[in-house]
């Protein structure tokens, strides 16, 4: 087989059966396979384990490409293309074969950011493991490494917290997110999040207003899973009414699984806040969704993500069980140019 002698195209439904076959081998620990893998010690806890979507749930506009040599598959990329942004995100990038398998990756990655630029896409989004060439491959692809993300897991073993009141999260200033807390939850992620970085992801007011299943702001490495769940999102409002005008203490966003997958934490929080209440109310959410009569089961445990800069949520997380399993580094590429100043420049006719 030689990388040179295939071709990339859009899968089709009759690949199914190669497709399921090629994630699976690309997921394995040999020198001959390349995937965006998790590093973890342990058993080995795959990207492809985390992301997997069942080509039969794809969204619309969920793209799928492969690598055909000669009516053989070596590789594959998925892209979420998002319904409200031009932004594409890769959430799966496989590919088998010794000395190809680099090569067949680099190829699929490039046909996509052709295609993705002929069909308007603003920004390509990667998360990945600082392995097997994975970085490198997107940097040479015109990728800018932004961001680390750590990856922490809560086991299954460990029994969840009571789900607290109505009162209790009241008097705690804790209720769910409503659309006018978007300007509000901006605030606050701006507060959160170093100012070269919200440059870059570009947030607006519109996606904090979109908070619910169908939509996943804010952004990370662990966000696909909320594909398989039920989303919901609450604020912690701040008792001061916030001296910089940030309104808010904190932001947790709760994924309940559906699938065969993790339930998923994220927690913003606004510096010098202490988020542990936000977690707290967040797994007690998740056991009053998963205990009640048929509720959605606990078996995959609990993930959150956290980058570096948002210590010290971290260490929030590991006082309630959680334990870091992984980094995975970020990656964006953006198709528009972007300029110092906004000016005035001369018409032409």
């Amino acid at each position: 087989m030689s990388a040179r002698s295939g071709k990339v195209r859009v899968a089709r439904l009759t690949d199914l059966a190669a497709l399921g076959e090629l994630s699976r081998l690309a997921q394995n620990d040999g020198q001959s396979t390349r995937s965006l893998g998790l590093p973890v010690s342990g058993p080995p806890i795959g990207m492809f384990s985390l992301f997997r979507l069942p080509l039969g749930a794809f969204s619309p506009h969920d793209l799928l490409y492969v690598f055909d040599d000669g009516g053989r598959l070596s590789g594959l990329v998925r892209v979420e293309r998002e319904s409200h942004r031009d932004d594409w995100t890769i959430v799966e990038l496989d590919a088998i074969g010794h000395a190809e398998a680099g090569d067949i990756r680099f190829r699929l990655v490039q046909h996509l950011l052709r295609d993705g630029a002929r069909r308007g896409a603003v920004r390509f989004h990667v998360a990945c493991a600082d392995a097997d060439g994975n970085v490198e491959l997107f940097m040479q692809a015109g990728f800018a490494r932004f961001g680390e993300e750590i990856v922490l897991s809560r086991p299954a073993e460990d029994e969840l917290p009571e789900p607290w009141s109505d009162d209790e999260a009241g008097g705690h200033r804790i209720r769910p997110a409503v659309a006018i807390d978007a300007l509000a939850l901006s605030r606050l992620h701006a507060a959160a999040t170093p100012q070269p970085i919200q440059r870059l992801e570009a947030l607006r007011l519109a996606d904090w207003e979109r908070q619910g299943t169908a939509w996943r702001v804010p952004r990370s490495s662990l966000a696909p899973i909320l594909r398989f769940a039920d989303v919901e999102a609450y604020v912690q409002e701040s008792p001061d009414g916030g001296k910089d005008g940030t309104l808010l203490d904190g932001f947790v966003q709760v994924g309940v699984a559906k699938e065969d997958q993790p339930h998923y934490l994220k927690v913003i929080a606004r510096p010098g806040v202490d988020s542990s209440d936000l977690v707290r109310y967040g797994l007690g959410v998740i056991a009053a969704r998963t205990h009640r009569e048929g509720g959605h089961r606990h078996d995959h445990g609990v993930m959150a993500p956290v980058r570096t800069y948002e210590h010290p949520v971290d260490r929030v997380l590991e006082d309630h069980g959680f334990s870091a399993i992984a980094t995975v580094t970020l990656l964006m590429k953006e198709t528009l140019v972007r300029v110092a100043e906004p000016a005035l420049v001369p018409a032409v006719r």
